[in-house]
């Protein structure tokens, strides 16, 4: 009967298209993890500096196009409530920093001239069609290449670097006389009447993506960064790394009610709609274990993050991201070690800043002076994550502590199914052998090299039970380790 019906849609409306498919969610049986499209997932990318829709300059076609390449399936974009200057944060080709008059927003421009960084002054009573034109043709671009898109809608602004100085939101580039203020104070309930224009663009957005499957909504990016809270303090990772990246802060109390309030517009919006998109908060940077959280937000969101985020967190039953890398040097091994770390530890999301990314060079080929790295090379490293995982039975795999015997100073990181399925990520083990702990079975033993992809051929095995050592081959510096139940 629905071949029939289907059959019926097709010649009356002479398309073959399915409909849409639910937005991607919490996986039912394991909600640490995405279901998308029908399938288990996992979020893993590469992605440009978010400039992508607000950058008339990026060919987001060809970007689109890399990613798909290079078989990563996330990006991240801003809605363009906020844009960075020229030179911000010391990226010299930076894509949320476009040239003058090439930057689009959700408002209209008028016809008075006085705009920040070129051009006219924006109109917050009036929407710029051709801004919603570019911004849904991207999310069905990345949609027809199975890429879920994260759409950031608003984001901090750095007062020392005079972020607020650019945004549509500041009197001096809007005609509609919203209240003058301190930066820190946009993004709070303390905001006057700039409280009724945010919320309007977040409902306007919601409904204008209605429709979308692969859509992720995030309220804002850093908020810890105006409305600063130290909650917490880590170790340095390094003698060169610098004293701010041991300072763990929190979002402010005022800044989380905004944010709630967001959130929970998102939800008023949404609350007729057939399915919900989702929506993530981004916490703070490195590590910390949250207090509560909101019930209206599915995806706890790290930037800089350690393993431990994830471990700390994982009672919470939601996705836990590493959402933003950089600010380590361009080394591929940092963010590739970065990586299989957060994710093996249990994460369900990584996105790598990719400053190969360029207007000039919108396929990520390009370099240039910036924070972080990125490279054809890199994503390919990423993409062997991504396999390695979608190769395994992740959805019924939790973090496990206790099937690696002591490894002295190297680093184990495990998800298992005991008795079923194991995979470790090692690093720096300064030993020949791997000692487990594996219950009695017919075991096939599978060794990955994370920077390369190459396999070594498969081992079978019978283990009587307890304690079990296993050779180590060669002598890399990083291995993946998969051991299953043999088929």
């Amino acid at each position: 009967m629905k071949q029939l019906i289907l059959a019926c849609i097709i010649l009356l409306t002479g398309s073959s298209a399915l409909p849409p498919s639910k937005p991607i969610s919490l996986h039912p049986e394991n909600p640490h993890y995405f279901l998308f499209r029908g399938k288990p997932t996992i979020l893993i990318t590469s992605g440009e500096h978010y400039g992508a829709v607000l950058n008339l300059d990026f060919d987001y076609i060809t970007y689109l196009n890399a990613l798909q390449k290079d078989g990563l399936n996330y990006t991240r974009i801003f809605t363009g409530s906020y844009v960075e200057d020229p030179g911000a944060f010391n990226i010299s080709k930076n894509t949320l920093a476009p040239a003058n008059d090439r930057y689009v927003a959700p408002w209209i421009r008028s016809n008075m001239p006085g705009y920040d960084n070129g051009g006219n002054k924006f109109d917050l009573t009036q929407w710029d069609q051709s801004y919603f034109t570019r911004l849904k043709d991207f999310i069905t671009e990345a949609g027809k290449r199975g890429i879920v898109v994260e759409v950031t809608l608003f984001s901090s602004l750095y007062g020392w670097s005079e972020g607020w100085k650019s945004s549509p939101l500041n009197p001096k580039n809007n005609i509609n006389r919203t209240d003058t203020m301190v930066f820190y104070k946009v993004q709070t309930l303390g905001n006057g009447n700039l409280l009724a224009h945010q919320e309007k663009m977040v409902r306007k957005i919601v409904q204008e993506l209605k429709e979308f499957d692969n859509v992720i909504y995030e309220i804002q990016n850093e908020p810890w960064a105006d409305n600063p809270k130290q909650v917490a303090t880590v170790s340095k990772l390094d003698t060169a790394q610098p004293e701010w990246q041991t300072k763990v802060e929190a979002a402010s109390d005022s800044s989380l009610a905004w944010q709630k309030y967001m959130a929970a517009a998102i939800k008023d919006e949404e609350k007729n709609f057939s399915a919900q998109h989702l929506i993530a908060q981004n916490v703070t940077n490195f590590a910390y274990k949250l207090p509560s959280t909101d019930p209206n937000i599915s995806i706890i969101n790290f930037h800089y993050a350690r393993p431990e985020a994830v471990s700390y967190n994982y009672n919470l039953n939601k996705v836990i991201g590493f959402d933003e890398s950089g600010f380590a040097g361009n080394a591929d091994s940092t963010y590739r070690r970065q990586a299989w770390r957060f994710i093996m530890a249990g994460g369900g999301l990584f996105n790598n800043l990719d400053y190969s990314f360029t207007v000039q060079k919108p396929d990520g080929t390009d370099k240039q002076e910036a924070p972080g790295g990125g490279s054809v090379a890199f994503r390919k490293n990423l993409y062997i994550l991504k396999k390695f995982m979608e190769n395994l039975d992740f959805i019924h795999l939790k973090p496990d502590t206790m099937a690696a015997a002591h490894v002295g100073q190297g680093r184990v990181y495990a998800l298992s199914k005991p008795g079923k399925e194991y995979a470790f990520y090692l690093e720096n083990l300064q030993t020949s052998t791997l000692d487990l702990q594996l219950p009695a079975g017919k075991y096939t033993v599978n060794w990955t090299d994370p920077a390369s992809g190459t396999k070594q051929k498969p081992q079978q095995l019978t283990h009587t039970g307890g304690r079990l050592s296993v050779s180590i081959p060669g002598n890399n510096a990083e291995y993946a380790l998969h051991i299953h139940v043999r088929r």
